[in-house]
């Protein structure tokens, strides 16, 4: 009844339609949500970073999912283990989904236990080639799911009054099994160098782009304006 996830490596379009689905969603419960998300970030006095943690579990939480009852581990905000039906197939997926808030809109900061992905970028003039530590299937409670990553970065701007959220980005970052499509090689990235410091002996980060990956296909970023008066309007 369920594709095996492990098979996917040998169907990338089939790997892409379920990433698209899963982008689909995220951007639809963020849109549905972004009025109060703009009332949330403008009154809230907590860290911009826990603000938009809040209100993206809120935001998929009204929404939600078809579960399964088993928990997922890692370094992301909101972390479901759910069905996912199409009319031609089933599958089991690990989603995960983690918040950024910065003033700053085109790139996300993202560690390696945050992507399944290989990091091959070039730094400091040297070719960079870094392991993701998620893995492309996970195996839980005995099933195979496949792991999906999103992140949903929250672009605003500090007032006299308070924060003013000015838009709501929604990135989809590649399956490792998408490799070769997205990052085949440090000089053909979707990465930037990251904000740590090898000198000073800190962890591995990188930084999205989102240009970079939006270059690579379109649907993967998607904008969401929190103005009453501009239409989402989904970039396929």
């Amino acid at each position: 009844m369920f594709l095996d996830p492990a098979e996917l490596a040998q169907n990338i379009p089939r790997i892409e339609e379920i990433e698209r689905a899963s982008q689909r969603f995220v951007t639809q419960c963020l849109v549905d949500f972004r009025y109060q998300a703009r009332d949330i970030f403008a009154g809230e006095s907590d860290l911009q970073a826990d603000i938009g943690e809040d209100i993206t579990r809120e935001a998929l939480d009204a929404v939600g999912v078809s579960r399964i009852p088993i928990r997922l581990f890692g370094k992301m905000d909101y972390k479901r283990a759910r069905y996912l039906f199409h009319p031609s197939y089933s599958i089991r997926q690990a989603l995960f989904v983690d918040s950024k808030a910065e003033k700053t809109s085109n790139v996300a900061r993202v560690q390696t236990s945050q992507t399944s992905m290989r990091i091959r970028q070039v730094r400091a003039g040297a070719a960079i080639d870094e392991p993701g530590t998620l893995p492309t299937v996970s195996t839980n409670g005995g099933l195979p799911f496949l792991t999906t990553t999103i992140f949903v970065k929250y672009v605003y701007e500090e007032t006299n009054s308070g924060n003013n959220l000015k838009k709501i980005r929604i990135a989809c970052v590649p399956n490792g099994m998408l490799q070769a499509e997205y990052n085949p090689t440090p000089q053909d990235t979707i990465w930037r160098a990251g904000p740590n410091a090898p000198t000073l002996g800190e962890e591995f980060r990188t930084r999205l782009s989102f240009r970079l990956l939006r270059q690579k296909a379109a649907w993967r970023v998607q904008d969401i304006a929190v103005d009453p008066e501009e239409e989402f309007v989904w970039v396929e």
